[in-house]
């Protein structure tokens, strides 16, 4: 959630440490800062809450010279948002400054025994903490700070991610991690550290992922020193980053997130590229070429994920169900890792998540393995955590979502989910082939009736100039339908701050229809084809409560345009496709409701884009 930046070599460090943070902002955060180690060896903090333009504003007239230092943004855990609790921390010698990611657990029962040995502690967090720790077993114990960390860890509970400087050190960077993301990047006699491989495009293409549980001394003129905490030597694995500067610009839109809504033609094509043969009538999925027997004969499938993750996971349980005829159930991660969920060893476990480091999924998936089942992954991040602990899995290829807010991740994951659906009913005859053959044709038809959702789009202008005042609003949907609402709530709550709610269409009448007047939105996802007429009958209840209708509806429809004030209308497809199409204008309607009630579109208040903590 947070974003880490560090920098080692000939270069000034400060203007490539500003610029790491800027491209990390998408990640959410109140406050940033900085710690650089000059020629004199003078260890200068500078930390303000506020956005990173608020601390280069604060340096301006401050010494920001060296070519080692290190930078965080912080998202608040431990401690309210202000200057005192942003990082850098720096130990009580001020020898030591540490940025970090994660929550340690166990701080406050390691803060009170280095109270009782005199230490005190100027903010609220986690962090300062574990700086002192390490300070003091380097003190204790005589060793030297990659030595020090090593062992101090081996007292910590909870998730890390950590970079720490040291005085008199100007040529070494001491980092670990544990459950939250870390990527190195080599270069000519230089060295960059990172929470995700964004500050590092356009730097180096040569990296490498740091495990859990592993430390590493980042020394110039040396080869990076590895070991896991448990103090066994590791090698590093040098690999190509596959990431371009193009794709983590705005590329001319206002927004990242308007951007990437209008990238989903592309980006679900890509998903689909080398995987959906139209022309043969076949789906190949490589990823789970050698686990496709255990799918087949899995007791359960179950999916875990969270957030709008978890939203397209119930668009794919629907799909596997009805065309590949196998259980399902989906799980919320952040549930299933604190209950005592029944796992078989023949279940399959899918892990979905857009990061690839979403903590609780990655508990849920250690949950999994070791009750013996077979698990597989969904990510858009090649090299991430989830594509690395899992068994096998399927990257989306959506490219850099930079928006917090999920977008092009949701329909390319939607896009995956139904290939699987598709390709388990071809491998196990629940479909014919005749039937497996259609879905397949219009699947790759796609792309293109996503391209002109966009162009009809104009309306979604007036709906929101419309909907810009509203305090709630309510989303109704059935069956594949359902998850499309969930996902329009989701994206209206997230983005613009009002407060929305989905539900599926029948259940409206168990309550929330007393939510119904004059100046309550309701928007359906009423496309044609299945439950259509139950769909309408929902439509004229709100009709008759003078509810506002906004429908997403099928080209051509008559009964539920009729009864609507404003429609938006997509192309026709099979009806379990809809959630590919009908998803798009809620986005948008979302996006313009949220500019035009001067909210910060791709950096929501709260939130993050990657969340590695509980």
């Amino acid at each position: 959630m947070c974003g880490i930046v560090a920098y080692i070599g000939k270069r000034d460090a400060y203007p490539i440490l500003i610029n790491g943070l800027k491209r990390l902002e998408y990640r959410g955060y109140d406050s940033a800062g900085v710690a650089l180690l000059n020629d004199n060896d003078e260890l200068n903090i500078y930390k303000t809450k506020g956005k990173v333009s608020d601390l280069e504003s604060f340096t301006n007239d401050k010494d920001i010279n060296g070519h080692i230092g290190i930078a965080h943004t912080r998202w608040a855990t431990h401690g309210e948002p202000n200057d005192i609790n942003a990082h850098p921390h720096i130990s009580r010698s001020g020898n030591i400054a540490l940025i970090h990611n994660g929550i340690i657990e166990n701080y406050l029962t390691i803060k009170k025994e280095l109270q009782n040995r005199g230490y005190e502690f100027k903010s609220s967090t986690d962090t300062e903490v574990l700086v002192n720790l390490i300070e003091d077993v380097q003190l204790t114990q005589k060793v030297d700070l990659f030595e020090a960390t090593r062992i101090a860890l081996n007292h910590v509970n909870g998730a890390y991610a950590i970079v720490l400087i040291e005085k008199g050190h100007p040529d070494t960077l001491i980092a670990a991690r544990k459950g939250s993301p870390m990527v190195i990047g080599i270069g000519g006699d230089e060295f960059f550290i990172a929470s995700d491989a964004t500050p590092i495009v356009g730097m180096t293409s040569r990296v490498v992922y740091i495990e859990n549980e592993e430390v590493v001394k980042v020394r110039l003129g040396e080869e990076l020193h590895l070991k896991t905490i448990d103090d066994v030597e590791m090698t590093p694995y040098i690999q190509e980053l596959q990431l371009n500067l193009e794709s983590i610009e705005k590329g001319g839109f206002d927004h990242f997130m308007l951007k990437e809504i209008y990238e989903q033609p592309t980006t679900v094509r890509d998903t689909m590229r080398g995987r959906l043969h139209a022309d043969l009538g076949k789906i190949t999925l490589g990823g789970i070429f050698d686990y496709e027997k255990k799918i087949l004969n899995a007791r359960n499938i179950i999916i875990v994920a969270c957030g709008t993750s978890w939203h397209a996971a119930l668009v794919g349980s629907y799909l596997i169900e009805l065309y590949a005829g196998i259980r399902v159930k989906v799980e919320y991660a952040s549930e299933f890792r604190y209950r005592t969920p029944v796992i078989f060893p023949d279940d399959v476990v899918i892990a979905i998540s857009q990061s690839g480091e979403t903590a609780d999924t990655l508990a849920a998936i250690e949950i999994a393995k070791d009750k013996g089942a077979t698990v597989l992954g969904i990510c858009n991040v090649i090299g991430s955590s989830i594509s690395r602990v899992t068994d096998a899995g399927i990257y989306t290829h959506a490219g850099p979502e930079i928006g917090v807010a999920s977008t092009k991740a949701f329909t390319a994951q939607v896009a995956v989910l139904t290939m699987l659906a598709i390709h388990i009913a071809e491998l196990n005859g629940h479909l014919p082939k005749s039937r497996i053959m259609e879905l397949i044709h219009e699947l790759d038809l796609i792309p293109q009736k996503i391209q002109t959702t966009l162009e009809r789009s104009d309306i979604v202008k007036d709906i929101a100039e419309e909907m810009k005042d509203c305090h709630n609003a309510i989303y109704l949907g059935r069956l594949q339908n359902y998850p499309v609402a969930l996902e329009g709530a989701l994206k209206l709550k997230e983005i613009s701050y009002i407060h929305a709610e989905g539900y599926p269409a029948a259940e409206m009448k168990h309550g929330p229809i007393a939510l119904i007047d004059n100046d309550m939105p309701v928007i359906f996802i009423a496309t044609n084809k299945s439950t259509y007429e139950k769909v309408v009958s929902n439509v004229q209840e709100v009709k008759a409560r003078h509810g506002k209708i906004i429908s997403v509806v099928t080209e051509g429809d008559i009964l539920v345009k009729e009864m609507s004030d404003y429609v938006i209308e997509i192309p026709d497809t099979e009806c379990t496709y809809a959630p590919l199409l009908a998803t798009i204008p809620l986005q948008l309607l979302a996006y313009h409701i949220a500019v035009k009630r001067g909210c910060n579109v791709d950096q929501p208040r709260n939130l993050a884009k990657s969340v590695t903590v509980e």
